[in-house]
C-alpha cells in the first residue's frame, strides 16, 4: 500500500473508503474521502485492501523521501516561495485533530499543482510556525531571506504566512525593504483537508500578483465568499476583520490596491502604486523591540499605562479623535521628558486622528503626543519600532508616509 493508492480501511465495525495521504507519524493511516475531508485511523488492528493502485498522485509513494525536482523554463519568470508557516503550509495532525505547521515550500508546489507551468520556484523555509507564535526576529530573517533571494534574481516573491498576524509582518517588511520587484503574502482560512480551502486559489493568485507591475508589499487572499477573485492590499493599511471567512482581509478606509482574477489570471490595480524597477534594492532590518500598544478603555487602571510607558516607544489605541482619560495626561507628559516616543492612534476602523478639537486632545498634544494621523494601531507599532532603530528624527519619520501608511485625507470607501 503506497501514498496515493484508493483503499478500503475496516477497524473497529467501522469501513472508509478513500485516497492513501502523506501521514506526519507512522502510527496513523490518512485516507482523503469522496466527501473532501480527511480522517486519521489508528493503524493498529485495521484492515485494509487496496481498490485502486496509485488512483491519485499527491507525492509519491510511503517511501520516497525525496524532494520533487522543479525544471526550470528559460522564457518564465523565476519567483521565490518563502514558507514561514500558518493554515497554507500545514496539515492536520492526526494525534491531536488540530491543524499545525509542517509543510515546507516545495510541499506547497506539490499540494497546489496549478502553480506549475506559471513560473519557474524556488522554494524557502523561514520559519514553521503558527502565526501566533511569530517574533519581531523571525521578521528580521524574512527581511534577510527576501533580500537574498531578490539579490540572487527573483522576479517575485511569495510568502506563505498564518493570517493571524500576516499585517504585522506585512508591515515590518514594508518599512525594512526597499523593492524592485513585488512581494506578496498570503494565506489560508481554511486548511487544506477541507472542501472550502482556500489556499490553492490564495497561492495562484498569489503568484500572479508576484508577477505583475506593483513593486511594493502586498497581501493577497480572497476578495469574497466565492472562488473568483483575490483581493490586493497594500500591506500597512490591511486588517483581518473576521475570525474565518474566506474574506476576512480588508484594506481600512478604502478599497484595496487591485485585485487578481481568477479564472482570467489577470491582475489590475485601482491607484498608484511603486512600479517594477522604480526603486533600488535595499534593506534596514534593524529593530527596537522595546515598543509597547496599549488600547485605551473606560476604567483602565494607570498601572497598565505605567507599565507600558516605561518602554523607549508606546503607541496608544485612543477613542475616536485619539483621546485617552485626562487623568492620564500628566504620565504621558512625563514619560515623554523621560525620553519615550508616544503616539496616538484610533481604535476606530476609519478615520484620523485629531487632537485639535477637544481640549482633552490639545492638552496631549502639549504633552508631546505624536499624531498618528490615519495609521493603524498595529501598523504604528511596527513602524515605531522601526523608526527607533534607524530614524536620526523619530517624531517626523511617524508622520511622514513611507510605505502607503499614511494618507493625504481620510474620504469615503469607493
Amino acid at each position: 500500500m503506497n501514498t496515493g493508492d484508493r483503499i478500503r480501511a475496516e477497524r473497529d465495525g467501522e469501513t472508509f473508503e478513500g485516497v492513501v495521504l502523506p501521514s506526519s507519524t507512522t502510527d496513523n493511516l490518512v485516507l482523503k474521502l469522496d466527501s473532501g475531508y480527511n480522517v486519521g485511523i489508528d493503524r493498529a488492528e485495521t484492515t485494509t485492501t487496496v481498490l485502486e493502485a496509485d488512483a491519485y498522485d499527491v507525492g509519491g509513494d510511503d517511501d520516497d523521501t525525496e524532494t520533487s525536482e522543479i525544471e526550470f523554463e528559460d522564457d518564465l519568470p523565476t519567483i521565490s516561495l518563502i514558507s514561514t508557516g500558518g493554515t497554507i503550509a500545514s496539515t492536520v495532525d492526526y494525534r491531536t485533530g488540530a491543524v499545525t505547521a509542517q509543510f515546507d515550500a516545495e510541499d506547497i508546489l506539490r499540494a497546489v499543482p496549478e502553480l506549475a507551468g506559471m513560473a519557474n520556484y524556488r522554494g524557502r523555509v523561514v520559519a514553521n510556525i503558527l502565526s501566533e507564535n511569530m517574533r519581531p526576529s523571525v521578521w528580521q530573517d524574512l527581511a534577510d531571506a527576501v533580500h537574498e533571494e531578490i539579490e540572487a534574481g527573483a522576479d517575485g516573491i511569495v510568502v506563505m504566512h498564518g493570517t493571524d498576524t500576516m499585517q504585522f509582518t506585512a508591515s515590518a517588511l514594508s518599512f525594512m525593504l526597499e523593492t524592485p520587484v513585488p512581494i506578496v503574502f498570503t494565506g489560508s482560512q481554511r486548511s487544506a483537508d477541507r472542501p472550502s480551502s482556500d489556499n490553492v486559489m490564495n497561492a495562484v493568485c498569489s503568484v500572479e500578483a508576484a508577477m505583475s507591475d506593483c513593486a511594493e508589499v502586498l497581501v493577497c487572499m480572497h476578495a469574497g465568499e466565492s472562488d473568483e477573485t483575490c483581493a490586493l492590499h497594500r500591506g500597512t493599511r490591511v486588517r483581518k476583520n473576521h475570525t474565518s471567512r474566506r474574506d476576512a482581509f480588508e484594506t481600512v478606509g478604502a478599497q484595496p490596491l487591485g485585485e487578481v482574477d481568477y479564472e482570467s489570471r489577470t491582475v489590475t490595480f485601482r491607484r498608484e502604486y511603486t512600479e517594477r524597477g522604480q526603486v533600488d534594492l535595499a534593506i534596514q532590518p534593524a529593530l527596537e523591540g522595546d515598543v509597547s500598544l496599549l488600547k485605551y478603555t473606560p476604567g483602565m487602571d494607570r498601572e497598565m499605562l505605567d507599565l507600558a510607558g516605561n518602554s523607549e516607544g508606546l503607541v496608544l489605541e485612543g477613542t475616536g479623535l485619539g483621546h485617552v482619560h485626562s487623568d492620564w495626561i500628566e504620565d504621558i507628559a512625563e514619560f515623554v521628558d523621560d525620553g519615550t516616543h508616544v503616539v496616538m492612534t484610533s481604535q476606530c476602523l476609519d478615520g484620523r486622528v485629531c487632537d485639535r478639537v477637544y481640549d482633552t486632545g490639545r492638552d496631549l498634544l502639549d504633552a508631546g503626543v505624536i499624531e498618528g494621523e490615519d495609521m493603524l494601531p498595529g501598523t504604528a507599532k511596527v513602524k515605531l519600532m522601526w523608526a527607533l532603530a534607524n530614524a536620526d528624527d523619530v517624531d517626523a519619520t511617524m508622520q511622514e508616509p513611507l510605505a502607503g501608511e499614511l494618507t493625504e485625507r481620510s474620504t469615503p470607501r469607493q
